[in-house]
C-alpha cells in the first residue's frame, strides 16, 4: 500500500486527511511486519500508528495499556467510526470481561485493549492461544524498563509474551517519555528487527512558569485570586488525595467550579468526571496524577502543579496533556523548598530496604505463601510487597506455583541488591534535575527537551526566562482572613461505613497534618501537656454541627486508650457537657493492642484490634444512637471494629466524631 492509497483509506475510515511523516514511517514498517519503538510527544497521534494498520490486518490487534481512561476514550471513538473495539479491565464485571474474550476468540473484535495486570488471569492466558493475533501494541512502553519513570512489574510479563511471538508478527511500543537509557533498555528487551523512531518533543505553544512560594497558604491565595483569570478550563495537580480535597474545597468556598479526582473513586465517578472534563463542566479538575494520560481533550488551557513532580520526565508527560489543539496553554509549577520532602519519600519507598527482601526470602524458606499471607507477616504496605515479589521473580529466586502461592526455588541465586541502589540513586538524580528546572535561568522547554534526549537546536521564547513575565505571589490581610475562615469551616469526611454494621460515615475536626492541630495533639499525647486544648474542642463541636446539625444522640462513647491515658475520655466528657448527651464509660478494651500508627498495612491494623473491645452493659445501647469519640483516625480499623461490636449488641446507629484525620498513605 502506498502512502497515497493509505491516506484515501485514512480519510474514509478516520476522517483525517493525512499522516505526519513519522506516523507513516511507523505504519509502513508495521505493514511490513516489523517491530517499532515510537517515541513521540504527547498529543502527536501515536494511537493512529496502530489503529490504522489494525483495520487492514486480518485478525485482532491487542493493545496493552495501563490507562483505563484511555481505553474507554479510544474504544468510544473507534466504535463511533464503525471500528469494532473493546477493552478488558478491572472496572468491568467478570461477566463483561468474559463476554469480550469470547467475542475476541470468534474474531469479532478488531482492536482489543487490555490492562497488563490481566496477564495473570487464567481465562485470558487460555484465550491468547485461541485469538487470531495480528499485531501487538505496548502503550506507555517506558513502564517496561526499570529505568523508566513509571516502571510496572506487570509490563515485564508482556516482554515474555513478545519473545514467544513469531519474528514476522508486527509489534509496536509507544511512549512520550523515554530517556536514551530507557530507549536502549526497551530495545534490548524487545529484540528482533526493531526500528526506533524518535520525534521532536518541542511544544512551542506551552507557556511555562515557575512560581516560588514560602508556604501552602501562598499557593492557595494565588490560585484563589487568579485561576478564574486564566481562560478556558484545565487541570490542577496535587501531591496527595488530601491536598486534592483541600484545594477543591477551597475553590468551592470561593464559588469557583471544580471537582476532585483520585484513584480511590469508584469507576462510575471517574467516568462521570472524565466526561465532565471533556465538556468543560468545571473551571478545573483537581487531581492527583491518577488523571490525565488517557484523556484526549485537545483544549486543556492550563495545567498547574501545586507539588513538584519526581522528575522532568513525570513533569513533561503531565504538562503534555495541555494545548493539544496547538493553541496557547499555561503551565504553572509552584515550588516551596519544603515540597522536596514528598517526592523524596516516594523515592525512598519505591524500592524497599534490602532487609525486607531478606525477610520475605526467610519466610518462603519455611512455607509457601500467597501475597496476602506475606503482607500479613510483614509490617509494611502491600505495594512494597508487590515490588519485592516482582524483583525476586525477576532474579529467579522464587517462583509462583499453580495455587497462586510463592515458593523459594531450589538452589536459588543470592539476592542482587546493587540494582536497587543504582535505581535509588538515579531517581534522586532525577529529582535534583527537577530542582534544576525550577532554578534554571535558561529556556525551560529546552531544558526538558535536552533531558529527554531531543537535542534540537531551536530558539525558545515560551517561558518566564525567555520573555514571559514572571509570576510573583502577593498576599493581603483580606485574603489571609478568607483563608482562615475557610480552614475554620473545613472538616474532613470519614468514609467508614461497612457492610453488615450500623456504622455511618462521620466527620473529623481537621487533618493531623495541619500544623496547629497536629502540634496541639502531639503535645498533649506525647509531650505531657495535659488535656487537649479548648480550641480543639471548639473546632470539633463545629464539625459536629456541620455534619449532624441539631441531631440528638442517646449516648456518647469514646475509644479506650492504648497509651494516652484519659485524654480521649476527658475530651469526650467535655463534648457531653456541651451537647447535653449522656456519656457512658462502659466501652473497654479486653486485650492488649499495639498503637495503630506503628502498623503499616490494613491486614495488621485489622488483626490488631479484632475482638479487642467490649461494652459491659449491652442493654444500655440496644436500639440507641451512639456518638463515638476518638482523637485520631488513620485506617479506620478501630472505629470499624467497635462499630461491628456495637451493631452486634443492637445499637441502631454509630456515628464517629474525631479530632483529626491522618494523611498517611493517601497519595494517588
Amino acid at each position: 500500500m502506498t502512502r497515497q492509497e493509505a491516506e484515501i483509506l485514512l480519510s474514509t475510515s478516520f476522517k483525517i486527511d493525512s499522516f505526519y511523516d513519522e506516523q507513516w514511517e511507523t505504519i509502513e514498517k508495521l505493514l511490513n511486519k516489523e517491530r517499532v519503538l515510537l517515541i513521540e510527544k504527547t498529543g502527536f497521534g501515536k494511537s493512529l500508528c496502530f489503529q490504522f494498520p489494525a483495520i487492514i490486518f486480518e485478525g485482532t490487534t491487542v493493545v496493552f495499556s495501563p490507562l483505563i481512561a484511555l481505553m474507554r476514550d479510544q474504544v468510544k471513538k473507534l466504535n463511533s467510526l464503525g471500528i469494532s473495539a473493546k477493552c478488558i479491565n478491572s472496572e468491568q464485571t467478570q461477566e463483561e470481561n468474559a463476554q469480550i474474550i469470547n467475542e475476541a476468540k470468534k474474531g469479532e473484535i478488531k482492536i482489543l485493549y487490555i490492562a497488563p495486570e490481566r496477564q495473570e488471569n487464567t481465562e485470558w492466558i487460555e484465550a491468547t492461544r485461541l485469538i487470531n493475533l495480528s499485531m501487538l501494541v505496548i502503550d506507555e512502553a517506558h513502564c517496561i524498563s526499570v529505568w523508566g519513570h513509571d516502571f510496572r512489574p506487570s509490563f515485564r510479563r508482556i516482554i515474555n509474551l513478545v519473545n514467544l511471538l513469531p519474528n514476522d508478527l508486527p509489534i509496536l511500543a509507544t511512549t512520550a517519555t523515554a530517556t536514551n537509557k530507557v530507549e536502549l533498555d526497551i530495545a534490548r528487551q524487545m529484540r528482533g528487527n526493531l526500528t526506533v523512531i524518535r520525534g521532536s518533543l518541542l511544544r512551542n505553544n506551552l507557556r511555562l512558569f515557575v512560581v516560588k512560594v514560602n508556604s501552602e497558604d501562598e499557593k492557595l491565595i494565588w490560585l484563589g485570586k487568579n485561576i478564574e483569570k486564566i481562560g478556558g478550563s484545565g487541570l490542577l495537580y496535587t501531591g496527595t488525595r488530601v491536598d486534592t480535597e483541600i484545594y477543591c474545597r477551597w475553590f468551592t468556598h470561593l464559588n469557583i467550579k471544580s471537582i476532585g479526582y483520585n484513584a480511590g473513586l469508584d469507576s462510575e465517578s471517574r467516568i462521570s468526571i472524565e466526561n465532565g472534563l471533556i465538556n468543560n463542566d468545571w473551571k478545573c479538575v483537581v487531581s492527583t496524577n491518577a488523571l490525565g494520560m488517557g484523556i484526549d481533550k485537545p483544549d486543556i488551557r492550563f495545567i498547574i502543579h501545586t507539588q513538584i513532580p519526581q522528575s522532568p520526565i513525570h513533569y513533561y508527560q503531565e504538562i503534555g496533556r495541555a494545548g493539544r489543539d496547538g493553541k496557547a496553554a499555561y503551565i504553572i509549577l509552584f515550588y516551596n523548598p519544603e515540597d522536596r520532602k514528598l517526592p523524596e519519600a516516594f523515592i525512598e519507598g519505591g524500592r524497599p530496604p534490602v532487609s525486607k527482601y531478606e525477610k520475605v526470602i526467610d519466610l518462603l524458606k519455611t512455607e509457601m505463601l500467597g501475597l496476602r499471607d506475606i503482607t500479613r507477616k510483614m509490617n509494611c504496605k502491600q505495594t512494597p510487597i508487590e515490588i519485592i515479589i516482582a524483583d525476586l521473580l525477576d532474579q529467579k529466586i522464587i517462583l509462583k506455583n499453580s495455587k497462586n502461592k510463592y515458593e523459594l526455588k531450589t538452589n536459588a541465586p543470592q539476592l542482587d541488591s546493587e540494582i536497587f541502589e543504582e535505581l535509588r540513586n538515579i531517581k534522586h538524580n532525577d529529582l535534583d534535575k527537577m530542582i534544576e528546572y525550577v532554578e534554571t535561568d535558561q529556556s525551560r522547554m529546552k531544558f526538558l527537551c535536552d533531558y529527554l534526549g531531543d537535542n534540537s537546536i531551536t530558539e525558545f521564547n515560551n517561558c518566564d526566562n525567555t520573555g514571559l513575565k514572571k509570576i510573583i505571589v502577593e498576599t493581603s490581610s483580606e485574603w489571609q482572613e478568607r483563608l482562615q475562615a475557610f480552614r475554620e469551616n473545613y472538616f474532613p469526611k470519614l468514609d467508614v461505613e461497612a457492610v453488615k454494621t450500623n456504622l455511618i460515615n462521620g466527620i473529623a475536626a481537621s487533618y493531623y497534618g495541619f500544623p496547629n492541630v497536629g502540634d496541639a495533639i502531639h503535645r498533649s499525647k506525647y509531650g505531657n501537656a495535659g488535656d487537649y486544648p479548648d480550641f480543639l474542642l471548639k473546632l470539633t463541636l463545629q464539625a459536629f454541627r456541620k455534619k449532624f446539625g441539631q441531631e440528638v444522640f442517646d449516648i456518647i462513647l469514646y475509644v479506650p486508650s492504648t497509651k494516652s491515658g484519659d485524654l480521649v475520655k476527658n475530651f469526650a466528657i467535655k463534648i457531653s457537657q456541651v451537647l447535653k448527651f449522656p456519656i457512658s464509660h462502659d466501652l473497654i478494651k479486653i486485650k492488649q493492642t499495639q498503637e495503630q500508627r506503628i502498623l503499616e498495612n490494613k491486614y495488621l491494623k485489622t488483626d490488631n484490634v479484632k475482638n479487642a473491645f467490649l461494652f459491659k452493659v449491652p442493654d444500655e445501647i440496644k436500639g440507641k444512637s451512639i456518638l463515638l469519640i476518638d482523637d485520631i483516625i488513620d485506617s479506620g480499623a478501630t472505629i470499624k471494629e467497635i462499630g461491628k461490636h456495637l451493631t452486634n449488641l443492637g445499637a441502631a446507629k454509630i456515628a464517629p466524631l474525631i479530632i483529626a484525620k491522618t494523611v498517611k498513605g493517601d497519595v494517588l
